[in-house]
């Protein structure tokens, strides 16, 4: 049952056993629910490790990130969804200003800016610096088409009301969800709103995104909610 203010953290994860213990232990004082959304095809002791710290783990059904973290938001007890990344690039002490805005109804919608708090991930390598400029153009698009100031809007890091986003009917079952997220938010004229927060090298795994496989996706999802 959905309990009034409170604050389901809901962590992705594949094969993050290097990871999960850390992340865990430092969202724990921030959570009134730790869940975990493991993959299906996860295969080490990430499940184990989250067990021992008191997370609860649902299974998701195979079709990548987006398909779970939606089944996260059906699972959760929260009515305060928290999503961050297991791989150590994001900064658990950093929810606290994730959390604040909406519990003051400043905002519907709480977005991380690498933009503005730094990235360690963004830069360095041809890669990277591809799919920066391609989060920048997103996000300009966004910002021109529904009149929004944002400057970040790709950073999984983030925060949102858990009737808010099961009112957007998201359909977008990997990592273009969080672009389907704000567009359909701001099509709709929810309070979006945005906080600093650095993007750390990634202390486990590798990217599970390749701007040359997936890119189809993004342009498809951008294209279908312009209007």
């Amino acid at each position: 049952m959905e309990k009034k203010g409170t604050i389901t953290i809901i962590i992705p994860a594949f094969n993050e056993g290097k990871t999960i213990g850390d992340i865990l232990k430092r969202c724990k004082p921030y959570a009134d629910e730790l869940l975990v959304v493991l993959a299906k095809r996860s295969s080490d002791n990430t499940a184990d490790i989250a067990k021992k710290y008191g997370a609860r783990i649902i299974i998701d059904n195979g079709k990548g990130k987006g398909d779970g973290m939606k089944l996260a938001a059906k699972e959760a007890s929260g009515d305060i969804l928290i999503f961050i990344d297991a791989d150590g690039s994001h900064i658990p002490e950093d929810i606290p200003q994730i959390v604040a805005p909406l519990k003051e109804n400043k905002a519907d919608i709480v977005l991380t800016s690498r933009m503005r708090g730094g990235s360690e991930e963004l830069h360095g390598t041809f890669p990277k610096f591809i799919r920066m400029v391609l989060s920048d153009i997103i996000t300009l698009i966004i910002n021109y088409r529904f009149g929004v100031k944002i400057t970040d809007s790709q950073n999984g890091f983030r925060g949102v009301k858990k009737d808010i986003f099961n009112s957007l009917n998201l359909k977008s079952n990997h990592t273009e969800i969080e672009t389907e997220m704000i567009m359909k938010a701001a099509k709709k004229r929810y309070k979006i709103y945005e906080v600093p927060s650095r993007e750390l090298e990634r202390k486990g795994g590798e990217s599970k995104l390749s701007v040359t496989k997936h890119g189809w996706r993004y342009l498809k999802v951008v294209l279908s909610n312009l209007i």
